[in-house]
């Protein structure tokens, strides 16, 4: 039982980083306005204008909450699992979960290779929690 909740875990905190990253790009869209329009104001005006733009906007922070308590999965599996198999497979599967993230919002998806690379990661971190 222990095995299967690691790597729950794991799966959790992979799917929580790595498919919210697409939408906390999307929910960020515009900031970049806000900051040519205090261009001319002092970096602290125009850092809090940013986060004021950001943090008001629902399709930024709702993303940013899952992404954040995944990070508390993160940690709590940390002190659970054999770091030698939380990092590695943590790191590979957000990095495919982002990809996927990014295809179902519509980005492309690239060449064969991406698939490839893909299925190369699914491969290592099935091997890591073999």
């Amino acid at each position: 039982m222990s095995f299967l909740k690691d790597v729950g875990g794991l799966l959790a905190v992979a799917i929580c980083w790595g498919l919210t990253n697409p939408f906390i790009k999307l929910g960020s869209k515009g900031v970049d306005r806000v900051n040519r329009r205090h261009a001319t104001s002092s970096w602290i005006t125009r850092t809090l204008a940013e986060y004021w733009f950001l943090l008001s906007k629902w399709q930024f922070t709702l993303p940013l909450a899952i992404n954040l308590s995944g990070s508390a999965v993160y940690y709590y599996t940390l002190g659970q699992t054999n770091m030698s198999m939380v990092v590695p497979v943590t790191s590979s599967l957000t990095l495919a979960f982002t990809t996927v993230g990014g295809v179902i919002m519509g980005e492309d998806l690239g060449s064969g290779e991406t698939i490839l690379g893909l299925g190369l990661v699914f491969l290592g971190v099935l091997l890591c929690i073999s």
